[in-house]
């Protein structure tokens, strides 16, 4: 049997009854797994007590994921105090990471928090207002709706032509969920657009920044996945990333 590559998928610090915990939402291993066809490492945000470089080296890419934290404004120039909730040792893991994995020449894909991370990582800043500003679309569903209600706000993207998305998809728009208050404010220098809303807001980027490639999205592939082309389609990306074919 051939061995599948190996998927290292960063971890938040949640707490779980009394203890912090480090943890990865299931459907997010599951999809890469499954439509990536990959097997997937888990790493701890606990930058007090290893490196980034430590394991990407031993990784054939990485993922980082969602989730309900926000990064810290002060990484992206910001000297309000935004809205958490935080996660400080994400921010300093996932810092080292999008480092380490440019450098190793390794792949790197981005979902939501994730995609918002990198371009912090990487120079760009974030808007906290895509769900209040009158001069955007709503990115996120109105108040009182359920977990599973929040994913149902869609909304449409149109795709770059040229860009890998375009090409993957073969299309000029996709339709989105769309579960996020805050995104991009500016693109971080070298990274090429692969989507906007009809607002203009930057959906998903792409880049090659030491040869191995770079994808992003704001939107969430992971969700209900299974008999859903395209976002299996992110992750087929992914599988052949990992693969040394993208």
């Amino acid at each position: 049997m051939s061995q599948r590559p190996v998927l290292g998928i960063i971890a938040c610090n949640r707490t779980i009854g009394t203890e912090v915990a480090q943890a990865v939402v299931n459907r997010y291993a599951t999809a890469a797994m499954r439509h990536a066809d990959c097997a997937a490492l888990i790493i701890p945000s606990l930058p007090d007590h290893m490196r980034a470089a430590e394991v990407v080296g031993r990784l054939d890419g990485v993922l980082l994921t969602g989730t309900p934290s926000n990064v810290e404004p002060a990484l992206y120039g910001d000297v309000s105090e935004g809205e958490g909730p935080f996660d400080p040792d994400r921010d300093r893991m996932m810092t080292e990471l999008v480092e380490a994995v440019i450098a190793a020449q390794r792949p790197l894909f981005g979902i939501c928090r994730g995609f918002q991370e990198i371009n912090v990582a990487l120079g760009g800043t974030l808007r906290r207002d895509t769900s209040a500003s009158d001069e955007l679309l709503h990115h996120h569903a109105p108040d009182g709706v359920g977990f599973d209600g929040m994913f149902d706000h869609h909304h449409k993207v149109d795709l770059v032509e040229g860009g890998l998305l375009a090409s993957a998809y073969d299309a000029r728009s996709l339709d989105v969920n769309s579960v996020h208050y805050q995104g991009i404010g500016a693109l971080a220098d070298g990274l090429s657009v692969e989507a906007r809303a009809p607002d203009g807001l930057v959906e998903a980027y792409s880049t090659r920044p030491n040869g191995a490639p770079l994808l992003a999205v704001q939107w969430h592939p992971e969700w209900a996945v299974d008999g859903n082309e395209q976002s299996q389609t992110y992750f087929h990306l992914l599988g052949r990333a990992l693969r040394g074919e993208l």
